[in-house]
């Protein structure tokens, strides 16, 4: 890792490099996102089959994603409270995706409030926050079709959100964009080719990571950028930012009303979640290729990485 350079603005040099390389022009890789965006995207209203009727014994998650997969409680589960847990922690994971959604699209805005209105890198702003405003609509749909509620998070959490989306520097903005959406990522791409979930999720998974491969191109980018250009206290802002965002994204992560929701104890399910060593593994694995990343362009140092290390996504 190299650490980020002193204060510089983007006119400054036409040439930015940070360890990863040289950074590519912000318009060219926009222009290539819209020609991605307009030979591959969907609308979920239409793409997938709402009124099949669910198919019996498949799973609304993959089992060994379910939190509390390979712990004592869950081995003392039966099968079919097993496949209720993974249909509410699915529901929780969507509630959660709409969470998020909402706060990028609004992060988004705040982004592009201040660029020329015709550039491409403001173009497929727009173009992305259409894509999140339908991903929303078919996560809720996700969780009609399974019959569970919606799980919001704590109002606690949710209030620090309204902060973050309100006072967030363009860095931090970014930082927590791709913690928001690498993880369910990882999960995501895991889901949609498993032949033991239910068709409708996999299809939604699909969709999901065909669509957010573009979001997380654009987030990266543009994150490398801001790391060169942004002054110094900027820099240190989203270093602390981004670590208390992944301690709460760690907490928020499940909801924990699921462990009621299906007759189990919640606070032993809590404590066996959190001791649990496969979990630990599942929940850095998802975050491996963005905390790799992160540490290469200079975010992951200071009291940054001693938080993201709190939130156990750092191994």
């Amino acid at each position: 890792m190299t650490s980020a350079p002193t204060d510089m603005t983007e006119t400054d040099t036409e040439v930015l490099r940070d360890a990863l390389g040289l950074l590519k022009d912000r318009e060219q890789v926009a222009e290539r996102l819209l020609d991605s965006s307009a030979r591959h995207s969907f609308d979920p209203d239409t793409e997938l089959d709402w009124d099949a009727p669910l198919e019996e014994g498949k799973w609304f998650w993959p089992p060994e994603l379910v939190s509390l997969y390979d712990t004592p409680l869950w081995r003392r589960m039966s099968l079919e409270q097993q496949q209720d847990l993974a249909r509410h922690e699915a529901a929780s994971l969507a509630s959660l995706g709409i969470w998020f959604e909402i706060i990028l699209m609004q992060l988004l805005v705040r982004h592009i409030y201040d660029k020329p209105v015709t550039s491409a890198h403001v173009r497929y702003a727009l173009t992305e926050i259409a894509d999140e405003c339908r991903h929303s609509k078919m996560f809720a749909r996700m969780i009609h079709k399974g019959g569970t509620p919606a799980y919001p998070v704590s109002r606690v959490h949710h209030n620090l959100a309204r902060v973050l989306k309100t006072v967030s520097t363009t860095p931090g903005s970014f930082a927590c964009t791709l913690l928001g959406e690498e993880i369910l990522d990882w999960m995501q791409r895991l889901t949609f080719p498993d032949e033991r979930v239910q068709p409708i999720v996999r299809g939604v998974t699909r969709i999901h990571v065909v669509e957010e491969a573009r979001h997380v191109r654009y987030a990266r980018e543009e994150l490398r950028r801001q790391m060169i250009t942004a002054p110094r206290w900027e820099r240190e802002l989203t270093r602390v930012s981004s670590g208390e965002a992944a301690r709460v994204f760690s907490l928020a992560f499940v909801n924990p009303d699921v462990y009621s929701r299906v007759g189990l104890d919640r606070r032993a399910a809590l404590a066996q979640v959190k001791a649990s060593g496969h979990r630990r593994e599942v929940m850095q694995s998802g975050a491996k290729r963005l905390t790799d990343f992160l540490d290469d362009i200079g975010v992951l140092s200071g009291v940054g990485r001693r938080l993201w290390r709190r939130s156990g996504l750092l191994a």
